[in-house]
This record gives structure tokens, C-alpha cells and sequence, in this order.
């Protein structure tokens, strides 16, 4: 019986003893960021996260021993662990970064995007950098291949193409911009709230199939999971904003909430124009995310954004003419207008872990926007000479007449917009191979009115459309005896749907050829698509967009790699491109085409001991089925025929790095020719066709005194065509515009941040950043045209090109709080 006992507790203790726990997880950075590839070990046991930073290990039960986590460009962590027998233990982690860091900034190398072409932005330096509208766009118009000549907007342009042909997503979900927009001034607030950005990625060309159908360029924004409590304030004369965050304590629920409020009166009110201005741009956004377990993730992305825009302009004077000759325009307005823009955006988005080597996303957004452009505005002007005597009383007021007139305007447009998607993505893995794919649905609904017409007259008669075939108008010196008509005049009542089918799917691989390093990615978009325009279904149309991308990394003393990409893309018509300039739509606009050819360069050295970063990118580009467009301020009307081929060409240069060690900065050079043929007439400058373009980004700080920082935001753009009056021939009138050069500068003192943190006891203990500064916006006071007003002198039968001017130097002051 002993025997028997004997045995059967030998049994029992080996049963015990082989009975085995699961412990698993999601392994994040310090940025919240999921880490692939860190060994996971247990004793023996070992495994691998995975591109989500999940891991699953199985280990022995009832036994204590350390769980260790390791990666080549992290900390390694070890944590002591005893499981039950078949316990399920969820352990999450986040590892800190061992890249040693130089002040406040860190520069590491991504490799997977510096493959790819993408240039990461730091979210630090996206808050810091001064600028009339501070935020994401503010730093991507400092990059080579990006331009704009509107500090007053947050739109660009991107290699040749125009503001309707640019990508953004945060979190993989696509957002939208307001459709009504036709002044900088009316834009309020980007989408993306900084105070809650994580990681900006920004590619100017030849981008991945994964990414959607338009030619130029992919904003790709990631917004952060808090891991603790902390909230942040921004203060400035401008406006302010609110972000609080928090994370469960099993870290399976985080919330991150903005709120933000603008008011450009003060730069606005430094124009020419005297008004009374009234803006109020406000939103609120919130990122919510919950994790039940290591197989999902699901999260929640909103939106609410009310933009209100009342402008009475009262008088301007604008001086232009010669040194010899001066000459002024005097405006007197009476009437107002009344703009708003109330955009409501809700997005959930699921992630499934199905195993190690398959993900799928699940990914469904909402957007509804209701828009109105109400405005009655009569300018009544005078044209005459200034007196330009030094000694003489009446120095610089206009002494002589040489026309007057008057010109009113009149807009009630009100649209309504919902745009619905639904999206499912897959990526998969195995060992050197990568495959993703995605099918995505997109409805859209738009019901639009317009009614806006113009009359301008001067010296007492009425001005004819200029595009109308119309009798001259030779007034004074003989009748006139045709039809009065509006100077222009645009009605149209559009019920636009359109509904939209999209997919891809892409292969990576990374590849060893003796001993360089390959990296091929190929893909292939197709988007299905048709327009019923008031209940009549036009034609359904179909694009395929092969792409591919191929590095090699030679195995080299110098840090280089070597990039070819490019392909076939398409942009299926967007609501405002089927619309042509009578307001009307044209259901039928076929996708415009691009081919992209890109060849880059991404060379790492080091310099003065600091690391650097010179990107050097040569592109060109063949478009066809080309819808020509004409482009007043940020507004965009589209003739809606493609009946134009284009081409765009170009040199993009960037260098990065620390030029003050401790802070990072870069230098850009970008050149670009961008020319279109319209109806077979010839190749002409298109309208963003910006030849030369630099840019600097610096930062710098007192040495003796650290805490006190400086800023320098320059950008130099040579003029854009839009010189020519709106109605005039492009073929007849290639004028330009002067160029564009502006310098943003802030001086700020930081009383404590991470690298300078207070002991406790202190009252700045409790704050991980505290900051007191002085922004100069327009440094040099130079002055920049959007676009030229023309007047008509109606007994010289001259017409002057008088400039609209943008801002002058502003101050104003700007305090950061971070708990």
C-alpha cells in the first residue's frame, strides 16, 4: 500500500510540475508605440514580438524566475514572475528608449521609413515652431517640394499639384476639409490638434499603394495613447487650447481630449484693410482607446468643429505704382459678410490580433458638414496720384483722380455634405514577407446651392462680363447699346451622390544581395466609382494604380541608401473637381493620371561630432486627362473636361540635424517646373508652378543661459502665376505674382522641463513644462500679395494690377503648461 502511495504522489508531482501558464502581452515605447522584434524570455522559453509588439509566451508554473524583455535600441527590463498552473497572465510593458539624448531633442533612424521616403516630423518641434497658423501645415511649408504663398491658410501645395490633391490621416482614418473655403482668412483651425499628436509622417511623392487616390502627396498622423494623467495649456494672443489625458490602471482604458479656440483679429487686422472682424473657430476632439485583452483594440476618434466668420470692412488704401510715379487705391465698403462652417466627425476603428503573423483592422467614419457663404459687400473706389512731395503739407495724400468706380458682390451658397466609409484591412506576415490589403466603401452626399454674382461699374457705367461674347463697352466716348449683364454671375442647385468601391493590396520584403540590404514593396490600387447627379446615375468608372518602391542599403563604410519608386496614380474626382465654373456638376469627369518617377538619396554623417541627415529626391511626373483649374486666394474652380496633359518636374534638397548641439534643424531647397497644355494650345505655367523654394527651420539657445530658446521659422518662395485678372486668358496673360518671402520668430524661457526639472518643494515641481515667450510673426515686415486687384482707368483705357497684401509684422506673446 505504501507502494501504492509512493507512486501515486510521484505521479501527481509530475503532473504538477509539467502543468504549464501563458503569460502575453503588448510591448510599447516610450512614445506609446507598439515595438517589434524584442526577445522575450522566460528560463528556456523564448519568443518574439510581433509588428503590433505582441507576444505569447508559455512557461513553467509554480515557478519564480525573470521574465526578460530585450531589443537593440532599448532598455532592457526584468521583471520576477510565478504563475499558477494554466493562469492566462497578461503583462504589458513599456520599454525606454537607450539613444542617448543631447538636451530636448533625440535623433535616431527609423529605418522601415526611412525606406519608404517618409520624413517623420518631431510633435515637439511641430509646438514649439513659430507661425501665423502654428501646427502641423506650419512645418510641412519649411520642407522642400511643399509650397504656399498664405500664411493665413493651412493648405498646400505638394511637387505641381494643388490643395484638393493631398492626403491626410490620423490614425488610418481619412479627414476632410470644409468645401466652401475661398479665403485663408475663413479656415479657422486644421483638423489636426498638435496637443494631441504623437507621430507625423509626411511623403511628397511616389507613396505606397496603401495609400488613397490623389497625386501629390500623404500627411499620415498618429494621435498618442496616454499611459497616465497629464494635461497641458497654450495661451497666446491668438487663442488658447485645453488637452487633458488618462489611462486606467490596468492600462486597458486611455483617453486623450483637445479643446482649442482661435482668433486671427490680430493678424488680420494688421492687412490694409480696416474692418470689423468677429472670427470664432472652436473644436473639440477626443481619442478614446480600449484594450480588453491581447487580441483587441478598439478605439474611438471624434470631432466637433464650429467656424464662424463675420468681416465688415470698412476702408483700405493700398499704394503700389513707382517711386516716380505713385499711386494709390482708396476703397470705402459698406455691407458684411457672414460665413460658417460646423463639421461634426466620429471614426471607430477595431484591431484584431488573430495570431503572431495576421492582423485585421476594422475601420467606419462619419462625416457631416453644413456650410453657408452669405455676403452683400459694395466697394466704392479711387484710383488717382499720390502726392510724393517731401516739403509739401499734403505728402502722401491723393491729389489728382484718375478713376473711380464701384463693385458689388453678393453670395447666399449654402451645402450640406456626409461622407460615410467602411473599411476592412489585413496585414500578414512571414518570415521576410509582408502582405497588406484593404477594401474600403465611401458614400458620398452632397446638396449644394449657389448663388453669387458680381456687378462692377466705373465712371458711371456698367461693367460687361469679359468672358461673355458681349458688345466692347467704349463708354465714355460712344453708346452703348447691348445687353447689361452681372460681371459675373454663378447659379446652380446640386443633389450630388457618389458612391465609391476601393481596394489594394501590397507585398514587402526585405532581401540580402551579398551583403547589401534590399527592400522591395509592390502594389496595386482599384477604385470602382459613380456620380448620380439629381437622380441620374452617370457613367461607373474604374482605375487600376500600380506602384512599387525599391531600396538598397550598400553595405558601405557611409551610411547610404538608395531609392526608386513611383508608378501609375489616379485621382477619381472629389465633389469640387466635378464641379466646372458655372457652379454646375458634370458627372462624368474622368480620373486625372500621373506617372511618378522618384530617385532618392538618404545619406547619415556625422558632422562637428553631431549627426546629420542629407535627403536628396529628383522626381518627375506625366499627367493626363488633366482637369485645368483656376486658383483666387485658396479657392479652386475646376473647368470639369479634362482637356489638358501636364507635366511636373523637380529637385528636392534637405539637410538635418544638429547645427546647436542639442536642437534639431534643417535647411531645404526645392526646385520645380510645372506646365500644362490645354485643348492642344501649348504648354503653359500651371497655377502652382513656385520655381525655387527655401526653407529653414532653427533652433537655438543662449549658451550661458540654456532655459532661454529661440526659434526661426524662414521660407522663401519665388511668385506663383496669378498676376492675370480671374477672367483672363491664360494663354494671353502669364503674370506673377511678387515673391514670397517670410521669417516667424519666437524667444521663449522654459522655467522647468524634463531636462531642467525642479526638486520637490519647488512650485514648478508639479509641472513637467513651463514656458513664458515672445512670437514675432512676419519678422522682416515684408510684404507679400495673395493675389492683385484690377482696375480699370476708364479714360487711359489702362488697366492696374494693384496688389492684395497679406499680413504685416505682429506680435504677440505665448505661454505653454504642462502637468
Amino acid at each position: 500500500m505504501k507502494t501504492l502511495y509512493s507512486i501515486f504522489f510521484f505521479l501527481v508531482s509530475i503532473l504538477t510540475f509539467a502543468q504549464t501558464a501563458r503569460v502575453k502581452g503588448i510591448v510599447l515605447d516610450e512614445n506609446n508605440q507598439p515595438v517589434e522584434n524584442v526577445n522575450v524570455s522566460f528560463q528556456e522559453n523564448k519568443t518574439v514580438t510581433n509588428s503590433n509588439g505582441f507576444y505569447i509566451l508559455t512557461i513553467p508554473s509554480n515557478v519564480k524566475s525573470n521574465l526578460k524583455f530585450s531589443h537593440v535600441s532599448l532598455k532592457v527590463a526584468v521583471i520576477s514572475l510565478e504563475l499558477k498552473p494554466n493562469e492566462d497572465y497578461e503583462f504589458n510593458i513599456i520599454l525606454k528608449s537607450n539613444v542617448e539624448q543631447i538636451g530636448e531633442v533625440v535623433i535616431t533612424n527609423n529605418s522601415r521609413k526611412r525606406v519608404e521616403g517618409v520624413t517623420t516630423i518631431s510633435p515637439k518641434a511641430i509646438r514649439l515652431i513659430p507661425g501665423a497658423n502654428a501646427g502641423v501645415e506650419n512645418i510641412l511649408k519649411t520642407l522642400p517640394g511643399v509650397y504656399s504663398n498664405n500664411e493665413l491658410s493651412t493648405q498646400y501645395a505638394v511637387r505641381g499639384g494643388n490643395y484638393d490633391e493631398n492626403l491626410v490621416y490620423v490614425n488610418e482614418i481619412e479627414v476632410y476639409r470644409p468645401f466652401l473655403i475661398r479665403s485663408g482668412q475663413q479656415e479657422g483651425l486644421s483638423f489636426t490638434n498638435t496637443d494631441l499628436v504623437q507621430n507625423v509622417d509626411f511623403s511628397a511623392g511616389g507613396f505606397q499603394a496603401k495609400f488613397g487616390d490623389k497625386l501629390s502627396s500623404v500627411l499620415d498622423i498618429t494621435y498618442r495613447r496616454p499611459t497616465k494623467f497629464g494635461a497641458s495649456l497654450e495661451a497666446s494672443f491668438l487663442g488658447a487650447s485645453l488637452a487633458v489625458e488618462n489611462a486606467s490602471k490596468n492600462q486597458k482604458w486611455t483617453a486623450i481630449t483637445g479643446v482649442r479656440y482661435r482668433d486671427n483679429r490680430l493678424l488680420v487686422n494688421s492687412q490694409k484693410t480696416e474692418t470689423d472682424f468677429k472670427p470664432r473657430f472652436a473644436d473639440i476632439q477626443t481619442y478614446i482607446t480600449f484594450t480588453p485583452n491581447a487580441k483587441w483594440q478598439h478605439s474611438f476618434l471624434g470631432n466637433i468643429s464650429q467656424n464662424k466668420y463675420d468681416y465688415k470692412p470698412l476702408f483700405s488704401k493700398t499704394n503700389f505704382g513707382t517711386i516716380s510715379e505713385p499711386i494709390a487705391l482708396l476703397i470705402e465698403y459698406q455691407g458684411q459678410e457672414k460665413d460658417k462652417y460646423t463639421t461634426v466627425f466620429g471614426a471607430y476603428k477595431g484591431t484584431y490580433s488573430v495570431n503572431e503573423n495576421f492582423d485585421l483592422k476594422f475601420i467606419g467614419s462619419a462625416y457631416h458638414t453644413t456650410e453657408q457663404e452669405y455676403f452683400d459687400i459694395l466697394a466704392q473706389y479711387r484710383l488717382g496720384e499720390v502726392n510724393s512731395n517731401l516739403g509739401d503739407d499734403n505728402f502722401g495724400n491723393v491729389e489728382y483722380t484718375r478713376g473711380v468706380g464701384s463693385q458689388l458682390s453678393h453670395a447666399r451658397n449654402d451645402l450640406d455634405a456626409l461622407i460615410v466609409n467602411a473599411e476592412v484591412k489585413g496585414f500578414h506576415k512571414k518570415n521576410d514577407n509582408q502582405i497588406e490589403w484593404g477594401i474600403k466603401y465611401t458614400k458620398e452626399s452632397i446638396r449644394d446651392r449657389l448663388r453669387e454674382w458680381e456687378v462692377v461699374d466705373s465712371a458711371g457705367f456698367s461693367l460687361n462680363n469679359p468672358i461673355l461674347d458681349t458688345p466692347v463697352n467704349e463708354q465714355p466716348y460712344t453708346p452703348y447699346t447691348g445687353p447689361l449683364v452681372p460681371y459675373s454671375n454663378v447659379r446652380a442647385k446640386n443633389f450630388t451622390d457618389i458612391n465609391r468601391i476601393s481596394g489594394y493590396t501590397q507585398w514587402n520584403r526585405r532581401t540580402k544581395w551579398n551583403e547589401h540590404d534590399i527592400f522591395t514593396n509592390i502594389g496595386v490600387r482599384a477604385q470602382q466609382w459613380q456620380v448620380s447627379e439629381d437622380n441620374i446615375n452617370g457613367k461607373s468608372q474604374m482605375t487600376f494604380s500600380p506602384r512599387a518602391q525599391f531600396a538598397i542599403k550598400p553595405n558601405w563604410d557611409m551610411d547610404m541608401l538608395f531609392r526608386l519608386s513611383g508608378g501609375l496614380y489616379h485621382q477619381p474626382p472629389f465633389y469640387r473637381e466635378l464641379r466646372d465654373k458655372e457652379g454646375v456638376v458634370q458627372p462624368n469627369v474622368k480620373a486625372q493620371k500621373s506617372v511618378h518617377i522618384v530617385l532618392g538619396n538618404d545619406y547619415s554623417f556625422k558632422m562637428w561630432s553631431r549627426p546629420f541627415r542629407l535627403v536628396s529626391e529628383i522626381y518627375y511626373k506625366s499627367l493626363s486627362d488633366v482637369n485645368p483649374y483656376t486658383l483666387d486666394n485658396v479657392r479652386i474652380r475646376y473647368a470639369a473636361n479634362n482637356n489638358a496633359t501636364a507635366y511636373a518636374e523637380g529637385l528636392d534638397l534637405r539637410l538635418n540635424g544638429e547645427f546647436v548641439p542639442g536642437t534639431e534643424s534643417w535647411l531645404s531647397f526645392g526646385y520645380l517646373k510645372t506646365e500644362e497644355n490645354i485643348d492642344n494650345k501649348g504648354f503653359i505655367a500651371r497655377p502652382t508652378d513656385q520655381r525655387l523654394k527655401f526653407g529653414i527651420l532653427f533652433q537655438d539657445y543662449v549658451p550661458n543661459i540654456p532655459a532661454l530658446k529661440m526659434y526661426l521659422n524662414l521660407v522663401y518662395n519665388t511668385g506663383l502665376p496669378g498676376g492675370s485678372p480671374s477672367y483672363a486668358n491664360p494663354y494671353d496673360y502669364q503674370l506673377r505674382l511678387r515673391d514670397y518671402r517670410r521669417a516667424d520668430a519666437g524667444f521663449s524661457y522654459v522655467f522647468t522641463d524634463r531636462a531642467r526639472a525642479k526638486e520637490e518643494g519647488s512650485w514648478l515641481y508639479k509641472f513637467k513644462e513651463l514656458s513664458l515667450g515672445l512670437e514675432i510673426f512676419n519678422m522682416f515686415n515684408n510684404q507679400n500679395a495673395i493675389t492683385n486687384t484690377w482696375v480699370r482707368d476708364v479714360y487711359t483705357k489702362q488697366q492696374y494690377g494693384v496688389p492684395n497684401y497679406l499680413t504685416t509684422r505682429v506680435f504677440s506673446v505665448k505661454l505653454v503648461a504642462k502637468l
